[in-house]
């Protein structure tokens, strides 16, 4: 089992910055792939980035060039910098984790962390 825990989230104003981080246990992190989602009220989970182990990263357009995708393996944790902030981010962020078991990969989530954009 793998426990995965976000923080950082909060109240910020329309293009202002928060910086989420999640970590997440074993002594595998850097195997791990990561990845973050968000769910607006009323809608569906989506994809908001993700960072391979090997530290590729892929982005949702609606946050490229604005968020940033990263990890320190030394930490077992991945971060998720959100500059330009908008309303539109206003959502619940879930961190992922991927873990690779023989033939197959298990996915963890986190309890998930509240940012509102709002002035």
């Amino acid at each position: 089992q793998v426990q995965v825990v976000e923080s950082g989230g909060g109240l910020v104003q329309p293009g202002g910055s928060l910086r989420l981080s999640c970590e997440a246990s074993g002594s595998i992190f850097s195997t791990y792939a990561m990845g973050w989602y968000r769910q607006a009220p009323g809608k569906q989970r989506e994809l908001v980035a993700v960072i391979t182990s090997g530290g590729s990263t892929n982005y949702a357009d609606s946050v490229s060039g604005r968020f940033t995708i990263s990890r320190d393996n030394a930490k077992n944790t991945v971060y998720l910098q959100m500059n330009s902030l908008n309303p539109e981010d206003t959502a619940v962020y879930y961190c992922n984790a991927d873990t690779p078991r023989p033939g197959t990969v298990v996915r963890y989530w986190g309890q998930g962390t509240q940012v509102t954009v709002s002035s």
